[in-house]
């Protein structure tokens, strides 16, 4: 059994002397592990970096094997952020989000084609945050916890809807609010079609999909958020001059 396809690097991890296991994304196999041969040795370890984008052999002798990884790199990501500490963590944080929210060796198209959108964005003028954030509404579609956002909860309305129920992912209009306003999570108006946002918007959105991310996607599996994802979180915050998020009643 092989197959042959461009993939992003999202997580490696040594194995061996020189080896590692490493976990790829595709367009149509979904987040795969294999065994990268050499892939933790000096000559090749910066190629598999996570951000990575290579082209991909696997084989192995049945589907269910780990399997053999070989890869030839396409673009080097990782190295071209590596000295630019938000769109690094942001890179750090779309890996290890999608290497652990998503089923292994389930194909998720959107999700894929949003992760390389987003890496190719990464060396831009302006860092791509609120790019990472739709992503990650993306992320949370494709596995069944999608936000509806097209009109309010309580009132119907498509206009005016500045909150999310954190019970049901829901928009909430500020007419609609009511009593609960204090309990509700802020839906940043980019989320909505505006512009990049601001860092304080930043913040929102990622309080927001984090919430869901962590009760569903992640506390599915009982697992907790990436670090790399707390830590873009701490990143945006301190843009932000943002205090510490207080847990939701």
């Amino acid at each position: 059994m092989e197959w042959e396809e461009p993939g992003i690097v999202a997580d490696v991890r040594p194995y061996g002397e020189g080896d590692a296991i490493a976990s790829v994304m595709t367009e149509t196999h979904g987040v795969h592990r294999g065994l990268a041969r050499g892939g933790a040795a000096k000559a090749r370890a910066a190629t598999w970096q996570p951000g990575n984008i290579l082209q991909l052999r696997w084989i192995g002798r049945v589907p269910e094997q780990l399997g053999v990884f070989t890869g030839e790199l396409v673009h080097p990501t990782a190295a071209l952020v590596l000295d630019a500490p938000l769109p690094l963590a942001l890179l750090s944080s779309a890996c290890a989000v999608a290497d652990g929210a998503l089923p292994e060796r389930e194909p998720h198209p959107p999700v894929f084609g949003g992760l390389l959108r987003l890496l190719a964005g990464l060396g831009g003028a302006a860092p791509p945050v609120a790019d990472y954030i739709r992503w990650e509404a993306t992320l949370l579609a494709g596995l069944g916890y999608g936000l509806d956002l097209a009109a309010c909860a309580v009132t119907g309305a498509t206009s005016g809807l500045c909150y999310v129920s954190p019970k049901t992912g829901r928009a909430v209009s500020d007419a609609g609010a009511g009593s609960w306003r204090e309990r509700l999570l802020p839906l940043p108006p980019f989320l909505l079609g505006a512009t990049g946002g601001t860092p304080a918007e930043w913040l929102q959105g990622l309080r927001l999909t984090g919430h869901f991310l962590a009760r569903d996607a992640f506390g599915h599996y009982h697992r907790p958020l990436p670090a790399s994802r707390l830590m873009l979180e701490d990143r945006v915050a301190a843009l932000a001059g943002a205090k510490p998020e207080e847990p939701i009643a």
